[in-house]
């Protein structure tokens, strides 16, 4: 049987239970689905229930409305900006969870119509399978509101072709659902239309076998050719220019590259670095790089530390400056402090990345057996309030 399409407006997470296939809907649509602190609890019940129940093979994620999830809900973190760690509990759970969600133990669909930005996309990004659409956007603009490339996507981006993963990080850059795949950011590519029906017939299959689902999806599924004008077919150029080790040369690069004919594209790519936090961007540039050589466990501990001192304004008050500008006041005229990359300085910049005691990390599971330990609940943290 299929799902009912409607979903009740109260529950920010649905969950169904369909013989063997659980159905998991994202349901704040009017939010774009945004991660709030409910939502992140609701869902980690939910895919913990499941994994443990021998009865449920196969997960799909979807979301209510037109957006898949928009990712983290900012407004959340303005509100909390005067209480010290407001946010800290729903920002510990959920690295938590992304660490399961990349890791799951039964076969996991996501079906990605429609916006997956920021945090969002951990919802795509580390599934065995994810599907996308026509109208599926995605991008992680963290920089350009005094935020950090985080919910493990310093290790998803520096795992990407070339160093098309900085060029993300720090332009906030978008892909469609074509270039998704295209980059191995998703799985398969759908058209929309054919996205119901897609889902019918995987709770049909009722089974959580990889190649049946597989060989489902690919029946829907369309050959991926990127369109001339993509980014995609830009890498010669922005290899070149975010190979190198600092923000201040890839800017230097990319000005360089913007004066010769056919990189008209590289303006508006420069455009949008400057009026991003200079602050942001070395945090963030710092953070994909260092990405490279770590686990997605090291990944997420490193972009919690980054994510409580940035919440904790540790060396600046930029995200909440760039959050009033973006969405509070919408004057996009955020006033960053420092105004400039040369004045962030490299001793403040390391102060954030250094590692906190090592009952205050992210608590990873190390074995099998423990896997769904280190909660929230059973931390310091909590303990403590």
């Amino acid at each position: 049987m299929a799902p009912s399409s409607a979903v009740p407006d109260e529950q920010v997470v649905v969950g169904e239970e369909i013989e063997h296939v659980r159905v998991v809907t994202l349901n704040r649509p009017r939010q774009l689905n945004a991660i709030s602190p409910e939502l992140v609890s609701l869902l980690a019940t939910y895919l913990e229930k499941w994994e443990k129940d021998d009865k449920a093979e196969l997960i799909i994620i979807k979301g209510a409305g037109r957006a898949f999830c928009a990712g983290g809900d900012l407004r959340v973190f303005y509100d909390g900006r005067k209480t010290k760690d407001a946010c800290l509990e729903v920002v510990y759970r959920f690295y938590w969870l992304c660490y399961h969600i990349n890791t799951y133990k039964k076969a996991q669909v996501a079906l990605v119509h429609g916006i997956s930005m920021g945090g969002g996309a951990a919802f795509l990004a580390p599934l065995k399978f994810s599907v996308v659409t026509e109208k599926t956007v995605f991008a992680t603009p963290e920089a350009s509101f005094g935020f950090h490339t985080d919910c493990g996507f310093s290790y998803y981006h520096s795992r990407l072709p070339g160093h098309l993963g900085e060029y993300l990080a720090l332009t906030g850059g978008r892909l469609s659902g074509k270039e998704i795949v295209a980059v191995g950011l998703a799985t398969h590519f759908v058209p929309s239309e054919k996205i119901a029906e897609l889902e019918r017939r995987l709770i049909s299959l009722n089974s959580g076998d990889e190649n049946a689902v597989r060989s489902v999806i690919e029946e829907f599924s369309s050959e991926v050719k990127v369109d001339e004008e993509s980014i995609l077919n830009k890498q010669p150029i922005i290899n070149e220019c975010f190979s190198k080790d600092s923000v201040e040369e890839i800017i230097k690069s990319l000005e360089v590259e913007a004066n010769k004919e056919g990189n008209g594209w590289i303006g508006a790519v420069l455009k949008g670095m400057k009026r991003s936090s200079p602050t942001a961007l070395k945090i963030a540039f710092r953070s994909v790089r260092e990405g490279r050589n770590q686990t997605l466990a090291e990944c997420l501990k490193r972009e919690f530390r980054l994510t409580m001192n940035i919440l904790r304004t540790t060396i600046s008050e930029d995200m909440y400056e760039g959050i009033r500008a973006l969405t509070i006041d919408k004057d996009n005229a955020p006033k960053w402090e420092p105004s400039s990359l040369d004045k962030v300085e490299d001793r403040k910049l390391d102060l954030i990345f250094q590692p906190f005691e090592k009952n205050l990390e992210l608590q990873i599971p190390e074995t099998e057996e423990c896997r769904w330990d280190g909660k929230y609940e059973n931390s310091p943290y909590a303990l403590q309030n």
